[in-house]
């Protein structure tokens, strides 16, 4: 080792001196000591505060230098070391000093620096307050600018009177940036001061009746700060207000719309009153009698909208492209708040849009949505995609979304959602899981249908391995055994099975609650985990104690004979335990339950206080009361009332007097209004809003026939942006507006010279606008159903989309009327280029008939042709075919006494829908009973608004005695629910209905047994609805089973390898959904009828049917 060692050293030694002596060679020197460079780069990172302090005294020396270069330099970098956050005030008195200095870029990179540190540094700045009040003069608008914003920023009590002279002086000045500036300074003046409110409101008042876009939100920001309740400021300036709203920067328009919601509160009435039954739900109207609904409908049409109230909310419209998400949520909250309840929709898909932004946009958003969509269900129900969860999504976001959704579950779409629910239950952020099985229990309370489905799903989830999971199905479905608890026995000795298992203490205390509450329906199960509870009694979490000592008290009284001991036994152990709750509830228990001498009266009635009926908890949603808070402020966000909230007030049940608004120089009612539908008409080339709710709002505003509203109805159109279409093109379309606005700010910039002369030259015409303008308003609002009109219904006026785009001149009444009878005579079909195309189309095969359609002829006579024809994703193994079994069941459509002669009959014959494969064809027997001929029968309006009807040809004559046969197509959305429109006659509209038996939603299926059994395995758990029925004798054969089967549902018969087994197999017409019916024999006349789909709600409605017909004789 020591020779290692020693060789090792001399190598070391002899490179040593052979690199000492080639260094010499070379003229180098090999030092050990740091260089001066070297040196102060440690320094740097030792001390960085040293070397801070002398890049302080740099800049110091280049402030105080003669050179402008070095000055401005030296300013860039002070400005720079702000920004980063850095403190730079001990370079205040070196500042300070270049503020008269001539060079304008640097004396405004000195009043950035003095905004900021003027507050800190008071007694410095107050030296320089001469040259302040100097450059308040200067020629240059950013220095006078700049000079009230440091002068505003010194918040020395002594300076007020100095600070009030300058708002003043730049209240009055011509640049609008000074201006603007001055609104700033008033809040900051008042803010110091208080007392100097009366004259602040004078400049208040002074700058809005400012006709500058750029004054315009900083004005109303100070009225908002000082004097928020002086409304009488605002009368004189609303039009204006409304009108230079769209070019108002955005952050000012927040502040407008949210004044001029609360403005509007208490001047106008309310225009929910008389409609808002009518309007709220559409859904409402299809159980009410048509009596009920003309009733309404007379009723609404008192109300008539002040055409200042309208005027807001048409020019609050276009913002809803805006970019800015601040906009786009106050023009929501505005129409929530303000406008007529059917014309809410036209938010719904800007408020989507937004959930495509960043997760803290999409929380507020969603809170939101979450309070609208539980008034408002059918606003989102379209849109229901748009809230489903994705794995990116914060646990926040996944829970709002999760609240819409349950929000938005009805009947037609439970299935969807419950589809939903079961994949969220598997996700592994365990919060969300626990969040999804209590909205599966909300489901389930608020949907009849579902809630034995729902019960069956969340049974299954007791045997998951997440503990989460389980704990928290058990506490929900002890809410939901609450409801009714004799039908579930079964499910309560499946938990208490479980409860071994079981560790969350929540789920344990459940269990023993729901074992108490219904000890008598389980004798023998009760009292055997009492006993299992004794043992772990003193391990147990508080809660668990709590629930197993009334657990003890209710076996006491119902059982004493088996648990006297055991409830002594766990009344002795809680007696001594460490926490005092227990102890009390143990006395407490013990006194009541065990009669003795001290106990008194109250043993008595110790059954009725332990085992009294307890009413079933109701699940709601935690969104349920936060619509006492205005939309969008801080205040709903945390759902307490926030500082500086102010209330929206109540609709006055009176208006006031509408003359304050009135402005002297010109009359707005016949001036203002057709330049803001002029101004804005360029912008109906872009597209923002869906085809349908353009067709929707086209058709509202030729119903009215006024000029006004067709203006509007342009105004509406402008800019619409398709669901599918990317957010690039989007931009673009806000672009273009932004272009076409600059219009109409320079319209409504005009100088009084100029609309004098218009005024002059539009005299004529307007003088007939005024009239028609309040008819216009009154249309729009009191016939809910005209305004909500879907894509479909626009079909029937074919031209409104050329008339509502044209200018409001008087000769366009003339065009309109003629367009609307040309309408009339045409097909219904026009609507089709603007959705997808479908396969097929009736125009490809057969012209429009002049008297009688002959479409029942036409399907028979295609049907041949089309049978090899995939329509729609059918997969292999099912294929659709002709029903093997049709009853043509008739049912009264329209009765001659209530049709005036006209009476109506349809059928389904049960036959593919050639218009489009979601329909389910339908024939009407039209019959004229009457003695004279009628005209014209067609179809009107239809309702729901979303409701997707092929209408028949307009039938131009139809004579006495006479009878057609007509074909429809109509797409329930494999619903039930009524298909409401209006059979029309040239004179006469009478309110029919169609409501489809869940059996005709079907479409028949052939398959083999094999395949049968294989979609079966798919659709088990809450998929799956079964029954066990009695049948009647008479149907106990196999031929009888398919006949009554058949007779209720179009499905295709399995051919079935065991005879007492029978197998049938369809799909839903809509949404192609499987649906598979199996009907087990057992002994005599029982059997087990068992429904497999995704439709539950469908399920459970074709089972009762079923049930129904196997029972009848």
């Amino acid at each position: 080792m020591d020779v290692g060692l020693s060789s090792l050293r001399s190598e070391a030694v002899g490179a040593m001196r052979t690199a000492l002596v080639s260094a010499e060679n070379l003229q180098l020197s090999l030092k050990t000591e740091l260089s001066q460079e070297e040196q102060a780069l440690t320094l740097t990172k030792s001390s960085p505060k040293e070397t801070h302090k002398d890049g302080n005294e740099d800049l110091k020396e280049m402030l105080e230098s003669n050179k402008e270069s070095l000055k401005l330099e030296a300013m860039k970098r002070v400005v720079g070391l702000i920004a980063k956050g850095k403190n730079s005030s001990e370079l205040f008195p070196a500042v300070v000093k270049n503020v008269a200095s001539k060079n304008i870029e640097l004396k405004k990179l000195v009043y950035v620096y003095l905004v900021r540190y003027a507050e800190e540094q008071q007694d410095l700045a107050l030296l320089s307050i001469s040259t302040f009040q100097r450059a308040l003069k200067d020629p240059n608008q950013f220095i006078r600018a700049s000079a009230l914003r440091v002068l505003s920023s010194i918040r020395v009590p002594i300076i007020v009177p100095i600070m009030m002279l300058a708002i003043k002086e730049a209240a009055a000045d011509l640049s609008p940036y000074v201006r603007k500036t001055s609104a700033h300074a008033i809040q900051k003046l008042y803010s110091l001061d208080p007392d100097q409110k009366e004259q602040l409101i004078e400049v208040i008042e002074k700058l809005l009746k400012d006709k500058s876009t750029l004054v315009a939100g900083s004005v109303v920001m100070a009225f908002e700060e000082v004097c928020p309740d002086r409304i009488d400021l605002i009368h004189k300036n609303y039009r204006k207000l409304c009108n230079l709203l769209v070019d108002v920067e955005e952050w000012g328009q927040v502040v407008i719309i949210s004044m001029l919601t609360r403005y509007a509160r208490t001047q106008f009435t309310s225009p929910w009153k008389e409609g808002a039954i009518f309007d709220e739900n559409n859904e409402k109207t299809f159980y009410e009698s048509d009596s009920e609904e003309r009733k309404e409908q007379t009723e609404a049409k008192p109300y008539i909208m002040d055409p200042d109230h309208r005027l807001l909310l048409r020019n609050t419209k276009p913002l809803l492209q805006s970019r800015n998400t601040a906009v786009v949520m106050s023009v929501a909250q505005l129409y929530w708040h303000l406008a007529p309840k059917h014309e809410v929709n036209i938010v719904t898909k800007s408020l989507v849009r937004l959930l495509r932004s960043h997760r803290e946009v999409q929380y507020i958003v969603l809170q939101n949505i979450a309070t609208m969509s539980i008034q408002r269900k059918g606003m989102f129900e379209p849109f229901m995609k748009s809230f489903y969860v994705r794995s990116t999504d914060a646990t926040h976001i996944k829970t709002l979304k999760l609240e819409i959704l349950t929000n938005l579950a009805n009947e037609a779409n439970i299935s969807t959602i419950l589809r939903e629910f079961q994949t969220y239950v598997k996700s592994q952020d365990k919060a969300f899981a626990a969040a999804t099985i209590q909205a599966i229990g909300r489901c389930a309370t608020n949907i009849s249908e579902v809630t034995d489905t729902c019960l069956n799903g969340l049974v299954l989830l007791l045997s998951n391995r997440d503990e989460t999971v389980v704990a928290e199905s058990v506490v929900v479905i002890k809410k939901l055994l609450q409801t009714q608890p004799t039908q579930h026995s079964e499910i309560i000795k499946h938990m208490a099975k479980l409860f071994d298992n079981i560790t969350v203490p929540m789920a344990r205390a459940s269990i023993l609650w729901l074992m108490g509450e219904y000890c008598e329906r389980v004798p023998k199960i009760a009292p055997d985990l009492l006993r299992k509870m004794a043992k772990t009694f003193t391990a147990e979490e508080d809660i668990v104690k709590l629930q197993t000592v009334n657990l003890a008290a209710k076996l006491y009284l119902t059982n004493s004979k088996q648990t006297k001991l055991l409830t002594q036994y766990i009344l002795n152990l809680g007696k001594y335990d460490q926490n005092y709750d227990i102890r009390d509830r143990t006395r407490f228990i013990r006194q009541l339950i065990v009669p003795n001498e001290k106990s008194g009266a109250l043993n008595k009635y110790a059954r009725r206080i332990l085992l009294a009926p307890k009413p079933a908890p109701v699940l709601e949603s935690a969104f349920k009361d936060r619509d006492r808070f205005q939309l969008g402020t801080l205040s709903h966000s945390l759902n307490i009332k926030a500082t500086g909230y102010q209330e929206l007030s109540d609709w006055p049940a009176v208006a006031p007097d509408q003359s304050v608004r009135n402005v002297e120089v010109i009359e707005p009612v016949k001036e203002w209004a057709p330049l803001v539908g002029k101004t804005k008409k360029s912008k109906s080339e872009d597209k923002f809003y869906s085809d349908d709710e353009e067709e929707k709002e086209e058709e509202g505003s030729e119903s009215s026939g006024s000029e006004d509203s067709s203006s509007s109805s342009s105004d509406e159109e402008s800019g619409s942006e398709s669901e599918e279409e990317s957010s690039e093109e989007s931009e673009k379309t806000s672009s273009d507006s932004g272009k076409s606005s600059s219009g109409s700010e320079k319209s409504s910039s005009e100088s009084e010279a100029e609309q004098k002369k218009k005024k002059k030259t539009k005299k004529a015409p307007l003088k007939k606008n005024k009239p028609t303008a309040a008819d216009s308003d009154s249309d729009e609002n009191g016939n809910g159903p005209v305004a909500q009109s879907s894509s479909s219904s626009a079909e029937s006026s074919s031209g409104s989309e050329t008339d509502s785009e044209d200018d409001s001149d008087s000769d366009n009444i003339t065009a309109q009327k003629k367009k609307k009878s040309e309408a009339k005579s045409k097909p219904k079909v026009e609507v089709k280029s603007k959705k997808e195309v479908s396969l097929l189309d009736l125009d490809d095969f057969s012209p429009a008939p002049t008297n009688a359609p002959k479409s029942s002829v036409i399907s028979s006579s295609l049907l041949s042709d089309l049978e090899g024809l995939s329509l729609s994703n059918v997969s292999s193994t099912m294929q659709v075919t002709t029903p093997s079994f049709g009853p043509v069941k008739t049912y009264e459509l329209l009765h001659h006494m209530t049709g005036k002669g006209l009476s109506a009959k349809y059928h389904f014959p049960r036959q593919p829908c050639l218009y489009q494969p979601s329909m389910v064809a339908v024939q009407v027997i039209l019959t004229n009973s009457s003695d004279h001929s009628l005209e014209e029968i067609h179809i009107g309006d239809r309702s729901p608004a979303s409701l997707n009807i092929h209408c028949f040809n307009t039938i131009e004559r139809l004579e006495p005695e006479a009878s057609v046969t007509v074909s429809m197509g109509i797409d329930f959305s494999d619903s039930t629910q009524a298909a409401n429109f209006q059979l029309c006659t040239k004179e006469d509209q009478f309110s029919v209905s169609i409501q489809p038996a869940v059996g005709e939603l079907l479409m028949p299926s052939t398959m083999t047994e094999e395949d049968f059994s294989k979609e079966q395995g798919k659709l088990l758990g809450m998929n799956e609805t079964s029954a066990t029925i009695t049948m009647a004798t008479a149907n106990t054969s196999s031929l009888a089973i398919g006949k009554q089967v058949l007779s209720v549902a179009n499905i295709g018969v399995v051919s079935s390898s065991q005879n007492n087994f029978h197998r049938f197999a369809g799909r839903t017409v809509s949404s192609g959904a499987v649906v598979l019916v199996s009907l087990e024999q057992k002994e005599s006349c029982a059997a087990l009828l068992t429904i497999n789909t995704e439709k539950s709600v469908m399920a459970s409605m074709l089972l009762r049917d079923l049930k129904q017909a196997l029972a009848q004789a």
